[in-house]
C-alpha cells in the first residue's frame, strides 16, 4: 500500500462521510508524489501526516429568531488549518451545502492557495448552512449577529481574519463587524471585505475574477495568444462571475454565458454587464428575469442535461471560466468543452472540476489552471486590506489592481517553474501544488513540531 494511500485511508476513518475532504486531499498528494521521493525530508518530518489534519476545527450552535418570531437553528464552523506562514486567512460561506466536509476541503485548498500568493497568511475556511436567500436584511442582521456570538473568541487581526465567501457579501460583512465591534470593543482590521467607507478596500470585490483572467492572460500569452476576439463561457452570477466577465470584456473578449442555481444564460451577442449587475447586485433576482431585457438570449432551467452535464459547457467557444462553485466541470462536460474548441480554462471557482474531468483536461494539453492558483487574487486582495487596515490607508484601484496583477503573474511563474522542474510543463494542477505545499511544509520545518 503506497504512502498516500495510507494516509487518504487514515482520513476516511478519522473524518469519516467528508467526501469532498477526501477528493481535495487525493488531487494534492497525489501530486507530492514526486516532490516526496525527490526530496525525503518532508516524510522524515512527517508534514503530510501533519498538514492533512487542522490545527483547529470549531462546530458550533447558531440560534437566531426569524421575522415570525419563530427561532431557526442553524450550524457553524470555522476550520483553522494552518498558521505556518501567518494569521488564518480564509472565507465564510453562507450556503445550505455547507457541512464539515466542504469546509474542509475549502480550508485544506485555502492553505496551498495562500502560500501561493507570497503573502504572510494561512489557511483557513468557516460557514454555515444558513441560507440568506430569501431573507429580509433583519434576519440577515439577527443571524449574522448570532454567529459572530461564538467566532469572535476565536479570530482577531493577527489570529485569524475571515473574509467573504458564497453567500457573504458586504451587507454580511458589516452585521458580523458590528457585533465583533460590541463585543469585544475594538476597531481592529478583523474582517476582509468590509465597506469602502469603513475600512474596505478598493478592488476587493472585482479581485477574484479580473485575477482569474489575469492568470489565463498569462497561459495564453505562453502560448503566443492573447483574449482579443475570443469567446468565452462563465459559470456562475455572483461577484467572481461578474468581474470575470467585466475583466475579459476590458481585454477584447466576448462572454456569452453566465449562470445561477436555477438555470442558464446564452447571449450570442455577449453577456450584457448592466443587466447582469441589476438582477444579482440590486435585485438579487433569477437570472430567469434576463430575456425580458434581452429577447436574443436564451435561458437553459437546469436540468435540460443529466447529472453528468451542465448547460453552460455546452456551447462553442475558446475559453471557459467556471465560476460558481465545486465540481460543476464533469468529465463529460470537459469532453464536451473540448470538442467545442476551448483551448484555456481557467477555475474562478475552488475545485470547478472533478477529478475526472481533470484527467480529461490534462490529457488534453490545453491550457488549464486549477482554482488555488487562478482565483487566488481575492484571498491576495484581502491581504492588502488587511495591510491598508493596519496603516489606517485606503489606496488607489489603480494601486491595488497594479499589486493583483503583479501577483497573479508571481503565482502563474511559480507554478510553471514547479511543473517543469518536474518533466510536466503543461500541468499546473501539480505546478501548483508542489509550489504551495514546499512553501507551507519549508516553513513547518522550520518552525518545528508544534
Amino acid at each position: 500500500m503506497s504512502f498516500i494511500h495510507e494516509t487518504l485511508t487514515r482520513l476516511r476513518k478519522s473524518s469519516p462521510a467528508q467526501t469532498e475532504f477526501y477528493q481535495a486531499a487525493g488531487e494534492i498528494l497525489e501530486c507530492l508524489q514526486p516532490l516526496l521521493d525527490a526530496e525525503p525530508r518532508y516524510r522524515q518530518h512527517n508534514i503530510i501526516e501533519r498538514i492533512v489534519e487542522p490545527e483547529r476545527q470549531i462546530f458550533f450552535r447558531v440560534c437566531w429568531t426569524d421575522d415570525a418570531g419563530k427561532v431557526q437553528v442553524n450550524k457553524g464552523y470555522r476550520v483553522q488549518f494552518s498558521s505556518a506562514l501567518g494569521p488564518y486567512k480564509g472565507g465564510l460561506r453562507f450556503h445550505p451545502s455547507v457541512n464539515a466536509s466542504i469546509i474542509k476541503f475549502l480550508g485544506f485548498e485555502q492553505i496551498f492557495k495562500n502560500a501561493l500568493t507570497g503573502l504572510s497568511i494561512g489557511g483557513a475556511k468557516g460557514g454555515s448552512d444558513f441560507d440568506p436567500k430569501g431573507k429580509s436584511d433583519a434576519e440577515v442582521m439577527r443571524f449574522c449577529q448570532s454567529f459572530m456570538n461564538e467566532l469572535y473568541r476565536h479570530i482577531g487581526p493577527t489570529t485569524d481574519v475571515p473574509a467573504g465567501d458564497i453567500g457573504v457579501g458586504t451587507r454580511e460583512i458589516g452585521y458580523l463587524y458590528g457585533q465583533y465591534k460590541r463585543l469585544t470593543g475594538h476597531y481592529e482590521g478583523v474582517l476582509t471585505g468590509k465597506g469602502l467607507n469603513w475600512g474596505g478596500s478598493l478592488g476587493r470585490k472585482e479581485a477574484t475574477g479580473y485575477g482569474t483572467v489575469y492568470f489565463a492572460q498569462h497561459m495564453l500569452q505562453a502560448r503566443g495568444e492573447d483574449f482579443e476576439g475570443k469567446v468565452c463561457l462563465v459559470s456562475g452570477a455572483g461577484n467572481v462571475a461578474i468581474y470575470t466577465i467585466e475583466k475579459l470584456y476590458q481585454l477584447g473578449a466576448r462572454p456569452i454565458t453566465c449562470s445561477d442555481s436555477l438555470g442558464t444564460i446564452h447571449h450570442p451577442a455577449g453577456i450584457n454587464l448592466e443587466t447582469l449587475k441589476l438582477l444579482k447586485e440590486v435585485k438579487r433576482a433569477s437570472l430567469s428575469e434576463y430575456t425580458a431585457h434581452h429577447p436574443d438570449a436564451t435561458y437553459i432551467p437546469r436540468g435540460d442535461y443529466p447529472d453528468d452535464g451542465h448547460a453552460v459547457w455546452r456551447i462553442k467557444a475558446d475559453a471557459a471560466f467556471p465560476s460558481a462553485t465545486q465540481n460543476e466541470v464533469t468529465a463529460a462536460d470537459a469532453r464536451a468543452l473540448l470538442a467545442n474548441g476551448v483551448t484555456c480554462i481557467a477555475e474562478g471557482a475552488n475545485m470547478g472540476s472533478t477529478a475526472d474531468a481533470i484527467d480529461v483536461l490534462l490529457a488534453s494539453k490545453i491550457a488549464y489552471g486549477p482554482g488555488k492558483a487562478a482565483n487566488a487574487g481575492g484571498v491576495a486582495t484581502s491581504q492588502l486590506e488587511m495591510a491598508q487596515n493596519s496603516g489606517m490607508q485606503q489606496w488607489t484601484m489603480e494601486r491595488v489592481d497594479g499589486k493583483l496583477h503583479e501577483i497573479m503573474s508571481g503565482i502563474y511563474q511559480s507554478c510553471t517553474a514547479a511543473a517543469e522542474e518536474f518533466g510536466q510543463p503543461h500541468n499546473l494542477v501539480l505546478g501548483a501544488n508542489i509550489a504551495g505545499f514546499r512553501k507551507v511544509a519549508d516553513a513547518m520545518i522550520d518552525q518545528g513540531v508544534y
